[in-house]
């Protein structure tokens, strides 16, 4: 079997795609269940019915399973679990970085993944851990890549093995894995150990851990981001260009009384109400789920539907150029979100090349919003109008005599061509009462427009309100009344 990955639709870093391993098929972005057979709260065949269209299991523990090794080598690991969907099978490096050694090779867990019907096959890397210094770091990505090379020589050239991407906390070696994984002709690149991250809330560092990784990572294959199975991060790792999670935090969560929404969690034996339109929701108080002798498996059942309903609302976001806006709303439930994300819009000129060019709106939401690709496209692309000797930019929308053109201001973009009113970002651009930072940021458009046209005097028309910020940002500019 061969890993192929189509992209369809691009919004940010973000990606739809069509995931393909042999006659199987499935949309990104995209959610894997975490399946334990000994342990799991919720089968397959309701993980299916309630929108999954793949899962993740150990090959680990169905190895060493004396209840499921033999019946998944002897019917196959599809016919096991009852469930006809993708199925991709972690190698025991999970196990390894708790216990630090498992009783099987790369080689051996390779095969085995193969022998019972792995639709994506994982090496046995090395998860190096964040708190890790840079020469165990090396040392343990100089031993993962060796063993990815085992692996593609198992699995033959168009295999279906992936290749993951470790270098802990170092962004140079994260690139280095990225660029190393797509030469040796990966199409399927997991980001490996950065749950201690998501576990800390510590998404500033995981920003830059998966940005560097993207960065070598080629730009053709799919990047599955290992661990990440809590529904108010999916949006923001979508816009770094993640394509596929793996989620136990459903089963997690649910042993723990946790009741998991799109922005946060909530302890069940707290909760008066269930704000969820899920069947376990609709069909129970939360005094009756509290209750409920399968209060657990319940609570599941709901974690696992509100995570896939997040991924499908993430996919519409892509589909309809609105992603930034749901990063913005999932990323202010929490201080360390809202890091995160603004770690994101410190890379806005790495995304610019990436982001689609025209998309159904802009809306500002604060001082983050300056940063956006589009803000930054729109600015390097002032270069391209024909301006004639005397141009005039005004900020209160009057009219101005004397100049050749008067160019109305729209912040946080700045100057725009009339004729250009009703097009992408100026027309689909809403603002609320202007703030400084907007309006700064639209005065590093005129300056942008000077630098591109230097032949051309440009003045300002600025209402005595806004005359220090533009003083600020453009010292030395005329001004006119």
């Amino acid at each position: 079997m061969t890993i192929l990955f189509e992209v369809l639709e691009e919004d940010i870093g973000g990606r739809l795609g069509r995931l393909k391993v042999g006659d199987r098929v499935a949309r990104t972005p995209l959610l894997l269940p975490v399946v334990n057979p000994h342990l799991s709260l919720v089968l397959p065949a309701e993980m299916k019915d309630l929108g999954a269209e793949g899962l993740i299991t150990n090959a680990y523990i169905f190895s060493q399973s004396g209840e499921f090794r033999d019946r998944a080598l002897a019917a196959g690991l599809h016919s096991v679990l009852g469930f006809d969907g993708l199925i991709m099978t972690d190698s025991g490096a999970f196990q390894l970085s708790v216990y630090g050694d498992i009783s099987l090779t790369n080689e051996e867990v390779i095969r085995f993944q193969q022998e019972i019907g792995s639709d994506i096959v994982v090496p046995l890397d090395i998860p190096t851990p964040p708190s890790a210094d840079r020469a165990r770091a090396e040392s343990e990505l100089e031993v993962t890549m060796a063993r990815l090379g085992e692996a593609r020589a198992l699995c033959g050239e168009s295999g279906n093995v992936a290749g993951p991407v470790q270098g802990g906390l170092f962004p140079d070696l994260r690139e280095q894995a990225g660029r190393a994984a797509g030469e040796m002709g990966f199409s399927f690149c997991p980001i490996g150990a950065v749950v201690p991250l998501m576990e800390s809330y510590r998404y500033r560092d995981l920003v830059r851990v998966v940005m560097a990784a993207k960065r070598g990572i080629p730009l053709s294959s799919c990047v599955h981001l290992f661990g990440a199975g809590h529904p108010s991060m999916f949006a923001l790792a979508v816009a770094m260009g993640c394509d596929v999670f793996d989620s136990a935090a459903y089963a997690l969560y649910a042993r723990e009384g946790r009741y998991l929404t799109p922005s946060g969690s909530a302890k069940i034996q707290e909760l008066t109400e269930l704000p969820c339109a899920c069947q376990v929701c609709r069909s129970h108080t939360a005094a009756e789920l509290r209750q409920s002798e399968e209060s657990e498996r319940l609570l599941a059942i709901h974690n696992l539907a509100v995570s896939l309903a997040e991924i499908a609302r993430v996919r519409q976001a892509i589909s309809d150029g609105v992603l930034f806006e749901l990063v913005d709303e999932r990323c202010r439930s929490h201080p360390l979100l809202l890091d995160g994300y603004r770690s994101l819009l410190s890379h806005g000129e790495e995304l610019e090349k990436r982001d689609r060019v025209s998309k159904r709106r802009f809306f500002y939401r604060g001082s983050e919003s300056c940063l956006r690709t589009e803000v930054i496209r729109y600015h390097a692309l002032l270069g391209r109008l024909d301006l004639p000797p005397r141009v005039v930019v005004s900020l209160d929308g009057n009219r101005r005599e004397g100049f050749d053109l008067v160019l109305p201001f729209k912040p946080p973009f700045g100057p725009y061509h009339p004729g250009l009113c009703e097009t992408f970002p100026i027309g689909q651009c809403e603002v609320p009462a202007w703030d400084r930072e907007m309006v700064a940021a639209g005065c590093r458009g005129i300056r942008a427009l000077q630098e591109s046209h230097p032949e051309t005097v440009v003045s300002i028309a600025c209402p005595p309100e806004w005359q220090d910020v533009v003083m600020a940002e453009l010292p030395g500019v005329p001004v006119v009344p």
